[in-house]
């Protein structure tokens, strides 16, 4: 990752008149309105979880998928795998790649994400936050346990949404699953997934996830069978898990989490899932998200939006 500067941006709206991003969204507009509905918003916002089928054109996938390959290729020092040394399969991990990588840079850019992000989180601004690369290469068995992902990073708020998106075909047994409506809270206590250690938050100062697995009826779970082009968004407080990988299939995704007006700095005294190393030297506790690590992608009155404050 580029080292920390103090740059910061005084005038992020009239920055982006007329900006790149903006005469993309130009183009996305019509697309949008047919694959992302008032009712859509409303279940995002009731479920905290919500499919955006072909929301991707083709050409956009292609590019994602070179980024990805291009990933693997050469992974970042913040690569990690994160399956057992017995596991049959790999599942691969790597972070905040967006300045490094072509590929993702073009493609957080120039796709109809951040709108769409716009619209779910019904906020003016939307900021990049981090890309995530996960990657189940075939015969993986492990799983992704139910979790949260917020208790896991360095930012307080409400207007956030994670997209997740496969460049593969992925089944229902090994898609990504969710605890509709967990997005309204409590904070659950983060734990680390191979020993199940809590590394963040002291142990007893959150509450403890309820056990979903054991009791998968006694929870509304949703998840979808999804087809490249497919986009799985959701907020960072919803509960969520995903399977392994069976038989010869991969699971190749790109996960992007987006901000929006509310969010703050929330500087953590551990080292958070991504780490920003020196942010909090430049950035104090409470403030914006206003750094060049975290670029403004959408300014402005969000459609269907006019409730907004």
């Amino acid at each position: 990752m580029p080292p920390l500067s103090n740059a910061m941006d005084p005038h992020p709206q009239k920055r982006q008149q007329n900006s790149p991003q903006e005469r993309f969204q130009q183009r996305f507009r019509q697309r949008l309105q047919a694959r992302l509905t008032e009712d859509d918003i409303a279940r995002f916002d009731r479920d905290g979880a919500l499919c955006i089928k072909q929301l991707l054109a083709p050409d956009e996938v292609a590019l994602l998928r070179e980024g990805i390959d291009a990933n693997l290729a050469a992974p970042s020092p913040r690569a990690k795998v994160a399956s057992r040394p017995d596991d049959p399969g790999r599942f691969f991990e790597d972070f905040c790649n967006w300045q490094d990588i072509p590929q993702f840079g073009r493609f957080v850019h120039e796709t109809p994400l951040a709108l769409a992000a716009q619209r779910l989180m019904q906020s003016r601004s939307v900021r990049l936050y981090h890309d995530h690369v996960l990657v189940k290469e075939p015969g993986t068995r492990q799983r992704t346990p139910w979790h949260q992902d917020q208790p896991y990073y360095n930012i307080d708020g409400r207007q956030n949404i994670s997209m997740w998106i496969p460049v593969d075909p992925v089944s229902r047994a090994a898609t990504l699953e969710f605890v509709a409506g967990s997005h309204k809270g409590p904070w659950l206590m983060p734990r680390t997934f191979l020993d199940n250690q809590a590394k963040w938050f002291p142990e007893g100062s959150l509450q403890d996830l309820p056990d979903v697995e054991a009791n998968r009826d006694a929870f509304p779970i949703v998840g979808w069978e999804l087809e490249p082009g497919d986009v799985v968004c959701f907020h960072m407080l919803t509960l969520h898990a995903a399977g392994g990988v069976e038989g010869s299939h991969r699971r190749r995704v790109f996960s992007v989490r987006f901000l929006g007006d509310d969010t703050r700095h929330a500087p953590r005294p551990w080292k958070t899932s991504p780490e920003f190393p020196g942010l909090a030297d430049v950035l104090p506790a409470g403030a914006e998200m206003n750094h060049p690590l975290f670029p403004l992608l959408c300014a402005g009155q969000p459609e269907g939006g006019e409730h907004v404050a």
